[in-house]
């Protein structure tokens, strides 16, 4: 059988052997790439006798630096398995490039739904839609709620000054990635580095997801409950509201302009019963408690920072090397980039929820 794109079916199946318990290694490894990727590059693998697992690598082509961590998603998925919060079981990292080209890490196969695009959407009663809604932010919600010490992650991240460092860094990897300038975007840079320095040291922290949408979750086919939450590549300790900001961008109403233009979980959310975004704002305060006074500062770094991976994706378009949901969609995510940086000034000039909702 021929390899795919970034993997070494033999090496990796000895690699198996040695390292993942219980593993059968009477069969030869086959795998699945997984289409919903636009980052880490992911497999579904089956051994012998029904065997199932999930792994996860680094993206073929341009990587920015300190991005695709395999090592720090291993290691918080590890700590979230000690609590019992929702997440695929970590079986097994992989820091020797040589087996399969690259670093990576091995979980197990979580089989449910995921609710991935307007189609997977339509089929939902307006009731379901709702308990989806609630169970999502319920979990985003529980995630901030989670002791850090409690899950071995308490140097995960340096949660003060989470937000400037954050502004610093995606500014950093703009000039890395970029494929053309945009003085829009470096314009939302310079207000963010200056709003993000006067924000109050005492800002709540916690485990922070980093990309946390609706089809990153996997939901039980039945109840809807929330079984696994993906795509940790990205956690740290920082401001939970910044979560929360993320999501927001992502979650899509019918009315939006700007965010349809941002191929990621195109109007899943569009449908009747789900939330629209003032009561995914208000079900997630009433859940934490926390304070979103700074949530338009939160939504304009989002918007910053969900621009810049656009582009690298866009980058490894250009390039051939973009394996996963957006392989080949040379000129959507290039577009999506710079209606990120129009929804990031609009939420500048109107605030966030008025720029979401335009």
């Amino acid at each position: 059988m021929t390899d795919p794109a970034g993997l070494r079916l033999e090496p990796l199946r000895e690699w198996f052997s040695k390292n993942v318990v219980r593993f059968d290694d009477s069969e030869p490894l086959t795998a699945e790439l997984l289409a919903g990727g636009r980052s880490n590059v992911s497999y579904k693998l089956t051994g012998a006798n029904g065997q199932h697992y999930v792994l996860r690598r680094p993206p073929l082509g341009n990587i920015m630096p300190s991005a695709h961590d395999m090592k720090r998603e291993y290691r918080v998925l590890s700590g979230l398995n000690r609590v019992h919060f929702p997440t695929p079981t970590a079986l097994g990292i992989c820091e020797d490039a040589d087996v399969i080209g690259a670093q990576f890490m091995v979980m197990d196969f979580v089989d449910g739904r995921v609710i991935s695009d307007a189609a997977d959407a339509a089929s939902l009663s307006a009731n379901q839609a709702t308990l989806i809604s609630r169970n999502l932010i319920g979990a985003l919600a529980a995630l901030h709620t989670v002791d850090p010490l409690e899950a071995g992650l308490e140097e995960l991240g340096r949660p003060n000054g989470y937000l400037q460092r954050q502004a610093k860094r995606w500014g950093e990897q703009w000039q890395i990635t970029k494929t053309r300038e945009l003085p829009e975007l470096d314009h939302l840079h310079s207000w963010l580095t200056q709003k993000l320095s006067v924000l109050p040291d005492d800002l709540p922290s916690s485990i922070v997801h980093g990309d946390y949408r609706i089809d990153n979750a996997i939901l039980d086919s039945s109840t809807f409950d929330i079984k696994a939450v993906l795509d940790w590549e990205m956690s740290t300790l920082g401001d939970p509201i910044s979560d929360l900001a993320i999501t927001l961008v992502y979650w899509s109403q019918a009315t939006d302009t700007l965010r349809a233009a941002i191929p990621v979980a195109e109007h899943v959310t569009d449908g009747e019963g789900f939330w629209n975004r003032t009561e995914v704002i208000d079900g997630y305060v009433a859940a934490t408690g926390f304070s979103n006074d700074h949530l338009d500062e939160c939504v304009a770094l989002a918007c910053f920072k969900l621009a810049v991976i656009m582009e690298s994706i866009h980058k490894r378009n250009l390039d051939g090397l973009q394996l996963g949901a957006a392989g080949g969609d040379d000129n959507r995510m290039g577009e999506a980039t710079e209606a990120l940086t129009q929804l990031g000034l609009a939420t500048i000039e109107s605030g966030a929820v008025s720029a979401l909702n335009s």
